[in-house]
């Protein structure tokens, strides 16, 4: 399908983050819009945070139909929203912006797309217990999701104490009957559990090959399923330690796949390509 001249009549969409030069959903959403011959075209938008409340006020006058919002504006939107659902209520945040008729509101579809990703690979959280490395804006996506798709408890570790607790926390207030805890970061004795365990990184380590592992290669077990939320590079070091003793590694590339898939329903009310946007996701990979 040739992909349609831009005019008067291209719908925009776009990406506000800092920095977002580095962003793959550019390709992975014009593919999307391409395949379903949808006249709009997706632009990434570098907006500095001291800028954020002039760019928000500019989508109206620009028509700008949908956003998505990265680092470090996910929570810092939400003041100059005029709704939000519930999902990104719980979270705290939003990753997804959406013009509707005039009213802005804000979604959250990193957690279900983690979700999506997982079962995609053949893992399904209900009844694991989650080790969650992280208490950032991530990993409380993650969690959220992860209650609502019924896992047995959830350990959080966290380098810093207090964000730790604050998202333990957070995380006690919609968990129901799911025990939330925070555990010491690199624990020795705790790992003592009946339920299959979910190893997530949610931290930045494994971007740089000088990083640390962010959990101990040597108590990873071969019935784990580890699961790291970065997609570059597509094999982080904690997903080759878990494949060298046999556990089940998931990448970051498809939580990146279903939370843009999901974003894109959110904006069209249509169905997703998702094997296009995949393979748009592949070829930018290919490409370095």
């Amino acid at each position: 399908m040739t992909r349609p001249q831009i005019s008067g009549n291209t719908q925009v969409f776009g990406i506000f983050g800092y920095p977002v030069r580095h962003t793959l959903s550019p390709q992975m959403q014009n593919a999307a819009f391409e395949a379903i011959g949808l006249e709009a075209s997706y632009l990434p938008f570098e907006v500095h945070p001291s800028q954020l409340q002039k760019a928000l006020e500019s989508i109206m006058p620009l028509g700008i139909q949908g956003l998505n919002i990265t680092i470090p504006h996910k929570q810092n939107v939400i003041p100059f929203l005029d709704d939000i659902d519930p999902e990104a209520e719980k979270i705290g945040a939003v990753n997804t912006i959406k013009n509707d008729a005039g009213r802005l509101i804000g979604y959250n579809t990193d957690g279900k797309g983690y979700i999506d990703s997982l079962r995609e690979a053949g893992v399904e959280p209900a009844g694991k217990t989650v080790i969650l490395l992280g208490a950032g804006g991530a990993a409380k996506g993650v969690a959220v999701s992860l209650i609502g798709a019924g896992v047995h408890e959830i350990i959080i570790q966290a380098r810093r104490a207090e964000a730790g607790a604050a998202l333990a926390k957070h995380l006690d207030h919609i968990s129901g009957h799911i025990p939330i805890t925070v555990s010491p970061f690199y624990p020795e004795e705790w790992i003592n559990t009946d339920h299959p365990i979910l190893l997530i990184n949610t931290t930045p380590l494994g971007m740089s090959p000088d990083d640390t592992l962010p959990f101990p290669a040597s108590l990873i077990k071969p019935d784990w399923v580890v699961s790291d939320l970065i997609y570059r590079p597509f094999e982080t070091p904690l997903l080759l330690a878990a494949k060298k003793v046999g556990a089940k590694p998931v990448s970051g590339l498809g939580m990146l796949l279903h939370q843009g898939a999901r974003a894109f329903e959110i904006w069209t009310s249509q169905k997703a390509p998702v094997q296009v946007m995949r393979q748009a996701l592949i070829t930018a990979f290919s490409k370095g």
